[in-house]
Order: structure tokens, then C-alpha cells, then sequence
């Protein structure tokens, strides 16, 4: 699919010593967390059924975040990313992409892509996907299924790109996301620029994941970090999403796109290709 890794964004994680209301729990040497410095400090390891786990309380978090998207008839989002992309030297380089998201549902996706990357737009129409990288002044049109959940299936499979933030623009984001888990844990609570939030990670093949939730009554993501421990260098991209408005007004001409003058229609994946998607 289109590459919304651009749609991400990026920040240091902040530790407040001392501060923490679970501290008691920390010192349990059941929590997961300390579990896994024990193991790492001994130069030891998890047992495989420990490592396996699946915690019922870290689904339930992200079974309520998932009822709140798939509960909104249209969104948009704001996002900022660090994004690590392989070089022709072979050396991985970090990007700081920032954009904006744009859904109605079920069958309408718009997505502006800019800041330490090259611009990049996105459109989805119910019937069609264009790609437009206009600091090359080229863009591209293909037939896209009807609806969201299917265009980014279709997508994927023709490009074999993938992006993390995908699973919010699903009708079902946590049918997605829970799919292969080999493991779910409940890191604990903090904040993510002065939000609470729980703070959540995962395993599936391939990939792991972390998700930081709003701990409010809209259980909205406000943070994703994704390493892909499939690729070499283990590439890794984290996410911030802020600025959510759960009920804008989006009009039908904003998801068409029109070809601007002197714009020279290339094959899909070279589009993706000059945006360094």
C-alpha cells in the first residue's frame, strides 16, 4: 500500500523518577517490565511460555481504542515521525516526516505529506488511488477497490509496502492489530506530551510494536513505534498523532484528485519511489 510511514512522527521518551502512583507494582517481580531488565541484567532470557504471553488486559486496551475509531464516521489527524530508511550507501538514514490525514468512511482517505521528506500527497476516491510527488512533478492513478479496508489491502499486496499507521484508517483496527500476536503486555502508565496514556507493546512475526493510549475516556493513540525485525538493520519508525477531530466536515472534492498542469503521469510505484515511500 501507499506509504504512510511519512505520516509519523517522533519523540524522546520521558522518565519521571519518582513520580509514578504504580511504583509498588514496578517492584513486583511479576511485572512485565522488570521481568525483562531481570532477564536482560542476569544475561539471561524469558521462558518461551513468558516470552509467548498475551495479556487479556493489553488487548482490552486496545479493543476500547479500536471501539472509538471504528466508532467515527470521519476523522483527521495530525502526524509527526522518525523514520529510518535505507541509503544507496547502504546506511540507514533517520527522517523527521510530519502530514495530515484525512478519512471519511467508508470509502475516502486523503493524506498530505511533507516536512524532513520529500512532499508527497495521497488520494482515495471509492474508486481510484493517486499519488503525486510534486517536487518531481509526477503523479500516478490506478483503480482502487471499493472501500477503505479493502484499498489498503490491494494496495499492499501490488506495492509490498507497508506502513504503520495503517490499522487506524481500518474499519476494525483491532482485528489488525491483535492478528499473529505472539506476545501483549501492559508496559504501565505515562505521559505523552502531558497526556495520560497507557503504554502497551506487542509481538507479532516480524514486527514489534508499541502503543502509547490515551488513558481518557476517548482511548485515542497518541503514540506507535514499530521495529521490523524482518528487515536488515531492524528498521524501526515511531509515530505521534495529536490534533484529532473525530467529526470535521469533509466534502467529496476533497479526495479527487486533478492532475495539475505539467505534471507527467508515471507507473504507481515510481511515484512512491521519488517520495522515498
Amino acid at each position: 500500500m501507499f506509504s504512510l510511514n511519512s505520516l509519523v512522527a517522533s519523540p524522546f521518551l520521558k522518565h519521571e523518577h519518582n513520580k509514578s502512583p504504580d511504583a509498588p507494582a514496578l517492584l513486583s517481580m511479576k511485572h512485565p517490565l522488570l521481568l525483562t531488565l531481570v532477564g536482560l541484567l542476569l544475561g539471561g532470557s524469558l521462558s518461551a511460555k513468558e516470552a509467548s504471553s498475551v495479556d487479556p488486559n493489553a488487548l482490552s486496551l486496545l479493543k476500547r481504542m479500536s471501539t472509538t475509531l471504528s466508532g467515527t464516521k470521519s476523522f483527521t489527524v495530525e502526524t509527526h515521525s522518525v523514520l529510518e530508511i535505507p541509503s544507496v550507501s547502504g546506511q540507514f538514514l533517520t527522517l523527521f516526516p510530519e502530514g495530515k490525514i484525512f478519512l471519511r468512511r467508508p470509502d475516502k482517505v486523503r493524506a498530505q505529506l511533507g516536512g524532513d521528506a520529500p512532499p508527497f500527497d495521497f488520494y482515495y476516491d471509492g474508486a481510484s488511488v493517486s499519488a503525486m510527488a510534486p517536487h518531481k512533478k509526477v503523479y500516478s492513478t490506478v483503480k482502487a477497490p471499493s472501500g477503505i479496508n479493502e484499498m489498503l489491502s490491494g494496495l499492499q499486496k501490488e506495492t509490498g509496502i507497508r506502513f504503520p499507521s495503517s490499522p487506524i484508517l481500518n474499519s476494525d483496527p483491532y482485528a489488525v492489530l491483535s492478528r499473529g500476536l505472539l506476545s501483549a503486555v501492559v508496559v504501565g502508565p505515562c505521559k505523552v506530551h502531558g497526556i495520560e496514556c497507557d503504554h502497551l507493546a506487542f509481538r507479532s512475526p516480524g514486527v514489534n510494536w508499541e502503543i502509547w493510549i490515551d488513558a481518557g475516556a476517548k482511548a485515542l493513540p497518541r503514540r506507535l513505534a514499530v521495529t521490523f525485525t524482518d528487515k536488515p538493520n531492524l528498521p524501526r519508525t515511531i509515530v505521534e498523532f495529536s490534533a484529532w477531530n473525530l467529526h470535521p466536515l469533509l466534502f467529496d472534492s476533497w479526495f479527487v484528485f486533478h492532475p495539475p498542469a505539467g505534471f507527467k503521469e508515471i507507473p504507481f510505484k515510481a511515484v512512491l519511489k521519488a517520495s522515498d515511500r
